[in-house]
């Protein structure tokens, strides 16, 4: 088959949200479709800094921030942080309206601390003591800092914890120039989550810059993803993927559906598109398939 590039995002997809070891499963079938020719990019929303553990492995270049900071191998393609006027505006409105954020530059995060505050008042609350926990194992191993050690280092994207949709209505609607606001499905810990993404970039964007840099046409592209933070990429691709893990309106969008992070997705994926030949070698965990989205 005609060289492809390989699109995959991160948490919830190559690897279970928040971590950094992805399936050994997953790692024979990036070591296989790169042996036969394939490209491999990783396509997160990670900044650059917090894809060090991942950048052990072999891959072939990186669209990181959501689109904001890429590299084709050792080369930087494209860099576009927002600019410190758009960032002020943004973070003096999220502070008003009382909804917490974190604040991603390229090698480093950092973090509201009033998030957790607010969590450990509300322990008794629902499931908040459950998310207090989930959210300081996220800062460590992600390692993401508390806000006021930030130095003033360029910020390519902004994430978004609301207790309510209600808070993010002024935000919304000051920052949507500058701001694509991406809103993620509700999570079981009732908080709303999302990103500001700069409208200068997105994740298919990201993907066009790669394909002009290498010059490989679009559609033979393949994208691996699991959220609506993916929905770009997944739409740009000439093919578009959601693990069966993911969004269920992304699932709606996806071309395809593949078994979970946790069923060896990747791979099956990989067999499933001639990518790679076979099992043989591995022992898979389950014997789900990959099926075509009606």
């Amino acid at each position: 088959m005609d060289r492809k590039i390989i699109f995959l995002d991160i948490d919830g997809t190559l690897t279970e949200p928040g971590k950094n070891e992805p399936p050994q499963s997953a790692l024979q079938a990036i070591g296989e479709a790169r042996e036969k020719g394939h490209l491999v990019f990783l396509c997160s929303g990670r900044n650059y800094g917090m894809l060090s553990p991942l950048l052990a492995y072999p891959f072939d270049g990186v669209i990181a921030s959501s689109g904001g900071y890429i590299l084709c191998g050792d080369q930087v393609i494209y860099d576009s942080p927002v600019s410190e006027t758009v960032q002020a505006q943004a973070e003096q409105v999220l502070r008003r309206n009382g909804v917490f954020y974190t604040i991603e530059c390229r090698d480093g995060s950092y973090t509201d601390p009033g998030f957790k505050a607010f969590l450990r008042e509300h322990t008794a609350e629902g499931a908040n003591s459950e998310l207090l926990r989930w959210r300081e194992q996220l800062e460590q191993s992600l390692n993401i800092l508390p806000l006021e050690e930030y130095k003033g280092q360029p910020v390519y994207k902004i994430v978004v914890m609301s207790p309510s949709m209600e808070q993010l209505k002024e935000p919304e609607a000051v920052l949507a120039k500058d701001f694509s606001i991406c809103i993620q499905e509700p999570d079981r810990y009732g908080f709303v989550n999302g990103e500001l993404v700069s409208r200068e970039f997105d994740k298919g964007r990201g993907v066009e810059r790669v394909c002009r840099y290498l010059g490989i046409p679009i559609q033979d592209t393949i994208a691996f993803g699991d959220s609506m933070n993916d929905l770009e990429m997944i739409e740009t691709a000439g093919l578009g993927i959601c693990m069966e893990n993911g969004s269920r309106k992304l699932k709606e969008l996806a071309d395809e559906i593949c078994p979970s992070v946790t069923e060896d997705g990747i791979y099956r994926a990989f067999v499933r598109l001639g990518l790679i030949g076979g099992p043989g070698r591995i022992g898979l965990s389950g014997e789900g398939s990959v099926r075509i989205n009606a």
